[in-house]
Order: structure tokens, then C-alpha cells, then sequence
């Protein structure tokens, strides 16, 4: 099965991300190819899948994404599609963060006029070492206030790996199915 999997990322985790989604679904025999949405990535026409991902900076997501999606999506709504959005918000034990993610996430589908199939939300990164001095501080008042590390001498990861692998393998068989 061709997949296609498109992602805008800031400070590289939803990159990361992406990058472990293609390498699970090769292992499936699946022919995956993975674009930056502020590359020119390719129609999700000859696909029978798309997944797209974006993470969350100051509120929204990557505006390539959101133009992506617009500039296909009659495509995208007659496809088997998913959105994955990334955020350090969905780490926090606060569930208004994680309401306040998913409005976000409405909003922006909302916004775009697209109706993925699924939408799955993944934690992100605390990214200390390559922050400068002020978003390092802002950074780590957020995270104080959210029950994150607050140790700004190295980063942190909070993605759950597994998760993600769930996910993948559970939307390319629900292609699958959704195909025969």
C-alpha cells in the first residue's frame, strides 16, 4: 500500500515522529513517502493513505500544514487520512491542557474545511539545549507549571513510542479494510 505521511514541525519532534511512523510501516512492506509540508510535498492523489502531523507553537499549527491541507483537500476528504498532532500539552496531568489542544484541533479542522478519519495526539519535547535564554525560561515555567523536568541542562522526551507504533499499524489496517 502507497502512504503518504506529511508533517510540519518547529523544533523537530513531529519530524521525528514521522520519521519512526515510515520506518514501522516499511517494515510492513508499505511504500511510505514522507515530506516537510514547507518542502513541496508531493498530492496525497496516488496514495492510498495520508497522514499528516503538526505540532503546536504559540498556539496553532504550522501554517504550511494548514495550506497543504486546504490546497488539497478535496483529495484529502476522499481519502483514508489521519491527523497527528504533537504538543507538550498532552504530557500535562492538567486536562484543561489537553481540551484546550483538542479545541485547537477542531478549530483548525474546522478552519480547513478537512474531516480526517482519526486524529491522535502525541506529546512532544522539551527541547532545553536549543532554546535560547528567554524561551529556555518560558519553557521551564511551563513545564514547572504542568508537572514537566525543569532540568534545562539536557532534553526531554515524553513521546510514548508505542503509542505511536499503535496507532500506524491500526490506521493502515483500517486502509486495508477500508480498500477491499
Amino acid at each position: 500500500m502507497k502512504i503518504l505521511i506529511v508533517y510540519g514541525t518547529s523544533e523537530g519532534q513531529t519530524r521525528k515522529i514521522a520519521r519512526f511512523m515510515e520506518e514501522v510501516l516499511q517494515g510492513g512492506d508499505h511504500k511510505v513517502v514522507i515530506a516537510d509540508a514547507t518542502e513541496e510535498p508531493p498530492s496525497p492523489d496516488g496514495f492510498e493513505a495520508v497522514l499528516i502531523g503538526a505540532s503546536v507553537h504559540m498556539q496553532k499549527y504550522q501554517s504550511a500544514v494548514s495550506n497543504y491541507v486546504m490546497r488539497h483537500l478535496d483529495i484529502l476528504n476522499k481519502k483514508h487520512s489521519a491527523f497527528f498532532s504533537v504538543s507538550m500539552a498532552i504530557a500535562s496531568n492538567i486536562e484543561e491542557e489537553h481540551e484546550e489542544i483538542k479545541k485547537m484541533t477542531l478549530d483548525f479542522l474546522e478552519r480547513t474545511g478537512w474531516n480526517p478519519d482519526e486524529v491522535q495526539y502525541f506529546a512532544g519535547a522539551l527541547k532545553y539545549t536549543q532554546y535560547d535564554y528567554f524561551k529556555k525560561l518560558i519553557m521551564r515555567m511551563i513545564a514547572k507549571k504542568e508537572g514537566g523536568s525543569t532540568d534545562t541542562s539536557r532534553d526531554h522526551e515524553y513521546t510514548d513510542w508505542n503509542n505511536v507504533k499503535t496507532f500506524v499499524l491500526n490506521f493502515c489496517s483500517e486502509t486495508v479494510q477500508s480498500v477491499r
